[in-house]
């Protein structure tokens, strides 16, 4: 292998994490009401074998090519009925690197009021829709829990081979789990680690 491989391989690449486990991208929806902004969230279909019956915004994989902004619009049209048209993109918020390995974009836009009287659900995907007053969230900060991930390698691993018969001390991963308790549907997990951002709460 020479040099000229790397060149062709390495040139112009643009940077991922390693091991990366795939790219999604959610819609953040703000509504402007008469009485102040609102943010729009999901409650997931029952029958989805992944989160069912979850709280989170329209969103999903992304495929080859799009950007996350496509994404988000592109999923939020096919989940609600939404088209482009009816989104204004306001710009991306920080991305998450998922203990899973995953990356989820964020992606804040304002939706018309008007356009919820159209929604058209994915009845495959979502059971139905809601709003939480932006200023409930700011008079009601989130609990904050911890969740620990404790490495757990195979047995018979080769410490020995790495030059550490007793075992590595390997370093603790942890994940934030804010919980915003809206009395119909608790909003918590990535979606409140999102609505926090938001909000810098």
């Amino acid at each position: 292998m020479d040099l000229s491989a790397f060149e062709a391989r390495w040139t112009g690449h643009v940077p991922k994490p390693m091991g990366n486990g795939g790219s999604f991208a959610v819609l953040v929806p703000l509504v402007r009401q008469k009485t102040g902004l609102s943010l729009l969230f999901e409650v997931r279909a029952s029958s989805l074998h992944q989160q069912p019956g979850e709280v989170c915004f329209p969103g999903g994989r992304m495929e080859a090519g799009e950007t996350p902004v496509q994404c988000a619009l592109r999923e939020t049209e096919e989940e609600l009925g939404l088209s482009p048209e009816q989104v204004r993109v306001i710009g991306p918020m920080d991305f998450l690197v998922h203990q899973s390995g995953f990356l989820l974009y964020p992606v804040l836009a304002e939706v018309n009021e008007e356009a919820l009287s159209h929604l058209t659900l994915s009845q495959a995907e979502v059971a139905e829709t809601f709003l939480v007053p932006v200023d409930w969230f700011l008079s009601h900060p989130p609990e904050r829990y911890v969740c620990r991930m404790i490495p757990q390698l195979p047995d018979g691993f080769p410490y020995e081979r790495i030059g550490f018969p007793q075992g590595y001390p390997w370093r603790q991963g942890k994940a934030d789990v804010p919980i915003y308790s809206w009395p119909e549907h608790p909003v918590w997990g990535i979606t409140g680690r999102i609505v926090a951002q938001l909000l810098d709460q």
